[in-house]
C-alpha cells in the first residue's frame, strides 16, 4: 500500500455508500441491503478496490459495540432483570433448538460429530447488527417482537463467549492452544466486576467533571474512551467486546448523561455499522457462488427455514400473535457476523477444512444480504394494519422561536395552548391532521401541518431554543417515537407527554420524559369523587379519599415501571397496593369517628 492508502479507502467506501444506500432506499429495500451491495460491487470478486477485506471487517466491528452501548443506555439494571426470563428461557431455547436441529442435518451429511456441534452453535446465532438495524428503520424495536428479538440477540451475545472458548478443547490441535483453566476464568470475573463497579461508581463522576468543562469536543472524547476502553477491557480477557459495552451502556442507563451520551455516540455508530455491512458484502465469494449455485442456494435456504421454524415457534409460545411471530423469524432467521469468527478458528483448529470454511461464510453472508428483501416480501404478501396517509406536504415553519413546542393539537393539546396564549406565552403546534390544522387556524393558532417525530421539522421548529415539549399526540406509537427522537436530539427539553393508559405510560417513563399525563386518569378521580358525594360522602371527605388514591397510584405506576413486563408481578403488586389503600381509608375512618366523638 503506498502513503495514501487509508485515504484512498475512505473515498472508496464513502462513494460506495453514498451510491447505493440512496438508491436502496428509494427502490424500498433499506439501506442494510444497499451496503451489502455496495460490498459486493467493490470487493475482490468484482472491482477489486480494497486489498484486504479481512482487516477492514475487523475494524469495522466497532460499529456493532457502539450500537450495542448505545442499546444499552436504554435499559436499565432493572429493566434488564425484568428480561431474564425473555433472555435466559426464550433465548437459551432459540440457541438449543436451532442448534440441534442444524448439526442434526449435518450429522446426517455424515459430518463429523464435533464440527457438526461446532457449526450448528454459529449457524445458530444470528446476526445482532442486520437485525437491529432492520427493526430500527421499520420502527419495531419497542414492538412485542422487537423486545423478544433484543433479548434472544442478547442471549446469543452470551452464549459465543464459552462457544468460543470450547473451539480449542474440540480441536485436533488443542495442545497447542491454551485450556479454559482457573486462570482464564478469574481474568473473565474480575474484569466483568471491574466493567460493573467502574460503571456504577466511578463513570458518572468523570462524566460530571468532563460536563462541568462545557467543552463538546471533550465530552465526545470521553464517551468513545468509554466504548473503546470497555471493549478492549473485555476483548483482553477474552470476552466479547459488544457485551462488554452493552453492559457499560446498561450500567449508565440511570445517570443524568444517557441522551446526551447517546447523541454524541450516535453518529460514529451509524458510520461504522455500515462500514461493517459492506465488509460482510466484500466477505461473499460469487466465484464460489458460480461454481455451485445450487448447493449454496439450499444451504441458505434450509438456514433460513430452519431457524424460521424454530423462531415462530417461540414466538408464538411467548404470546406473540402470528404476524409477529413470523416477523420475529424473517429477521432473527439468518446467520450472525460472529459465525465468521468461528469457522475461521474451527479452521484454525482442524475442526473443518478451508472448503467448507469458505462455503459457511458465503452462506451465512448470503443469509443475511436476503433478509432484508425477505422482509419486503412478507410486508407484501402480509401487509400490517393500514395507517392514515397524508399526502400534504409538511408546513415551512417561519423564522423566529417560542418556549413551548405541542405536538399534537386535539383535544389535550388544544387546552394547553389555550392556557398558554391567555398568559402570552408563546407557542408553536404540530400536528399530523391537516383537517385539524386547518380547523385550529381559524381560531388564530400558530400551528403547523407534520410529523412531530420527523428531526427536520423540530429542528425548523427550533426545538434547540426551546424550553418545553408538550406531547398530546393520540396515537400511542407515534407518541413514543417523537418522545424518543426528542429525548436523543434534544436532552434539554423538559417533556411532558400524555398516555393512553398505563401501559404506554411505562414506555414514556422507559425514555426519561420529565412528566407523564394518563389522559383519563384526573377526569376519571374528579368523577369518582362526585359519585361518593352522591352517596353521601362529605365533600371534604371525598376531595381528601381523591387525594389520596391518586398520590397511591402514582406511587404504584412508579413501582410498577421497573417490572412491567412480568404480569405476574403487576398483578401481586397492584393487590396489594389495594389492601394497602383499603387499609388507609379504614383508619381515615376511624380518625373521623374519633373526632366526631370527641366533639
Amino acid at each position: 500500500m503506498h502513503d495514501h492508502a487509508v485515504l484512498d479507502l475512505a473515498v472508496v467506501f464513502l462513494i460506495a455508500a453514498v451510491i447505493a444506500v440512496p438508491l436502496f432506499q428509494r427502490l424500498g429495500l433499506g439501506a442494510v441491503l444497499g451496503f451489502l451491495v455496495a460490498g459486493v460491487v467493490i470487493g475482490p470478486n468484482m472491482l477489486a478496490l480494497v486489498p484486504d477485506p479481512e482487516s477492514v471487517l475487523a475494524a469495522s466491528e466497532f460499529g456493532v459495540v457502539m450500537m450495542l452501548f448505545v442499546i444499552g443506555l436504554e435499559l436499565s439494571p432493572a429493566r434488564l432483570w425484568v428480561m431474564r426470563r425473555q433472555v435466559f428461557g426464550v433465548g437459551a431455547l432459540q440457541v438449543l433448538l436451532s442448534a440441534l436441529a442444524i448439526g442434526g442435518v449435518l450429522a446426517m451429511m455424515l459430518l463429523g460429530g464435533k464440527a457438526a456441534v461446532i457449526i450448528g452453535m454459529a449457524l445458530a446465532l444470528s446476526s445482532t447488527a442486520v437485525g437491529l438495524q432492520l427493526l430500527a428503520e421499520r420502527k419495531e424495536l419497542t414492538a412485542a417482537h422487537g423486545r423478544l428479538a433484543f433479548a434472544i440477540l442478547l442471549f446469543q451475545d452470551i452464549v459465543a463467549i464459552p462457544l468460543l472458548a470450547a473451539i480449542p478443547l474440540l480441536g485436533s490441535s488443542a495442545d497447542s492452544g491454551e485450556p479454559l483453566g482457573w486462570q482464564a476464568i478469574s481474568k473473565a470475573t474480575l474484569t466483568i466486576a471491574a466493567v460493573v463497579l467502574g460503571g456504577r461508581f466511578l463513570l458518572r463522576h468523570v462524566f460530571r467533571v468532563v460536563a462541568r468543562a462545557r467543552t463538546v469536543e471533550v465530552f465526545t472524547a470521553t464517551a468513545l474512551l468509554v466504548v473503546v476502553g470497555t471493549a478492549w477491557l473485555m476483548n483482553w480477557a477474552g470476552l466479547s467486546m459488544g457485551l462488554g459495552a452493552f453492559l457499560a451502556g446498561v450500567l449508565l442507563a440511570d445517570s443524568e448523561f444517557r441522551h446526551e451520551l447517546e447523541s454524541h455516540i450516535d453518529p460514529f455508530k451509524g458510520l461504522l455499522l455500515g462500514l461493517f455491512f459492506i465488509a460482510v458484502g466484500m466477505s461473499i465469494d460469487l466465484a464460489l457462488v458460480a461454481r455451485d449455485p445450487l448447493m449454496i442456494l439450499l444451504a441458505v435456504f434450509a438456514l433460513l427455514a430452519i431457524k424460521a421454524a424454530v423462531l415462530t415457534l417461540l414466538g408464538r409460545l411467548a404470546g406473540l400473535d402470528a404476524r409477529s411471530a413470523i416477523s420475529l423469524a424473517a429477521v432473527l432467521g439468518m446467520g450472525g457476523e460472529f459465525a465468521f469468527v468461528v469457522f475461521a478458528e474451527s479452521f484454525k483448529y482442524g475442526l473443518i477444512d478451508g472448503a467448507l470454511r469458505d462455503q459457511l461464510v458465503v452462506v451465512v453472508g448470503l443469509s443475511m444480504a436476503a433478509t432484508p428483501i425477505l422482509l419486503m416480501a412478507f410486508d407484501r404478501l402480509w401487509p400490517a394494519a393500514k395507517r392514515r396517509k397524508n399526502e400534504r406536504p409538511a408546513d415551512a415553519i417561519e423564522d423566529g422561536h417560542a418556549r413551548v413546542i405541542i405536538a399534537g393539537f386535539g383535544r389535550m393539546g388544544q387546552i394547553v395552548g389555550r392556557m398558554l396564549r391567555a398568559q402570552n406565552i408563546a407557542f408553536i403546534a404540530l400536528e399530523n391532521s391537516a383537517e385539524q390544522v386547518d380547523l385550529s387556524r381559524r381560531f388564530g393558532n400558530k400551528i403547523y401541518f407534520g410529523d412531530p417525530a420527523r428531526p427536520d421539522l423540530l429542528r425548523a421548529a427550533h426545538a434547540d431554543r426551546a424550553e418545553i415539549f408538550v406531547l398530546t399526540t393520540d396515537d400511542p406509537e407515534a407518541n413514543l417515537r417523537t418522545a424518543r427522537v426528542v429525548k436523543r436530539l434534544f436532552p434539554h427539553l423538559k417533556v411532558f407527554a400524555r398516555a393512553r393508559n398505563r401501559q404506554h405510560a411505562f414506555k414514556l417513563m422507559d425514555f426519561a420524559v420529565d412528566g407523564v399525563i394518563r389522559e383519563t386518569f384526573a377526569s376519571s378521580i374528579e368523577l369518582a369523587e362526585q359519585v361518593m358525594q352522591a352517596l353521601g360522602v362529605p365533600a371534604e371527605q371525598a376531595a381528601q379519599r381523591a387525594q389520596m388514591f391518586r398520590q397511591a397510584d402514582e406511587a404504584l405506576l412508579r413501582e410498577q415501571h421497573l417490572f412491567y413486563d412480568d404480569e405476574a408481578a403487576l398483578v401481586a403488586t397492584s393487590h396489594d397496593a389495594m389492601r394497602d389503600l383499603q387499609a388507609l381509608f379504614e383508619a381515615d375512618d376511624r380518625a373521623n369517628a374519633e373526632r366526631s366523638a370527641g366533639e
